[in-house]
């Protein structure tokens, strides 16, 4: 089950307009957290819009304001949907890759389709701690606005049975959203980050 909040879940919409130099970042950024589980550095992104003969503060700026990559005070990484450079919840693993966290259990769901892999999805529930475990496997399971990071990631989780998910929801009174089913969910996870990473062809990027 997963709870989510706040009008806006599409995170994923901005990727769809960036410039081909915000795009080929964002890429990079993406392809990072799939092959070492961390954020790259901002001066590693600089390099990369350089390298593309792009200004490296336009780019970062044009990523931060589409909302598919947030950036700390410091400038470092925050939130690269579906993807999270600290610890949170939602713990997702999969054969031969690192161990990743999501921002929410939305993003969870998306990542095997984005990353055509199957993930195992590993989750604490909230108000409880009870363990929720997902199998995901591509499409099937077993403005002036804050970013999504503060705005709904927060209150998007799983949660062991409809009934735990409106017991926190009614204690938690910044929810304003509704329950899902798993089946819900997933749909809403491979259509917001299924075609992240894909190249213009179409293709999975590495």
């Amino acid at each position: 089950m997963t709870q989510t909040a706040g009008p806006d879940l599409n995170k994923g919409c901005g990727a769809v307009a960036l410039t081909q130099p915000a795009r080929q970042v964002h890429l990079a950024v993406l392809a990072a957290f799939a092959h070492t589980g961390r954020a790259p550095m901002r001066r590693d992104l600089e390099r990369i819009a350089r390298a593309g003969g792009a200004d490296p503060a336009a780019v970062l700026a044009e990523l931060a304001e589409r909302d598919v990559i947030a950036f700390g005070q410091a400038g470092e990484i925050r939130a690269a949907y579906p993807f999270s450079p600290t610890p949170t919840l939602i713990q997702v693993t999969w054969e031969g890759g690192p161990t990743t966290y999501s921002m929410c259990a939305i993003d969870a769901l998306g990542m095997s389709a984005m990353l055509g892999r199957p993930v195992t999805i590993t989750a604490a529930e909230p108000g409880t701690s009870r363990v929720v475990t997902v199998h995901a496997d591509g499409g099937a399971t077993g403005g002036d606005c804050c970013h999504a990071a503060d705005r709904t990631c927060g209150y998007i989780n799983f949660f062991t049975s409809a009934r735990a998910a409106r017991t926190w929801a009614h204690a938690t009174p910044a929810v304003t959203g509704t329950v899902l089913r798993q089946a819900q969910a997933l749909r809403r996870g491979v259509a917001e980050f299924g075609a992240f990473m894909q190249a213009g062809d179409g293709t999975a990027r590495p």
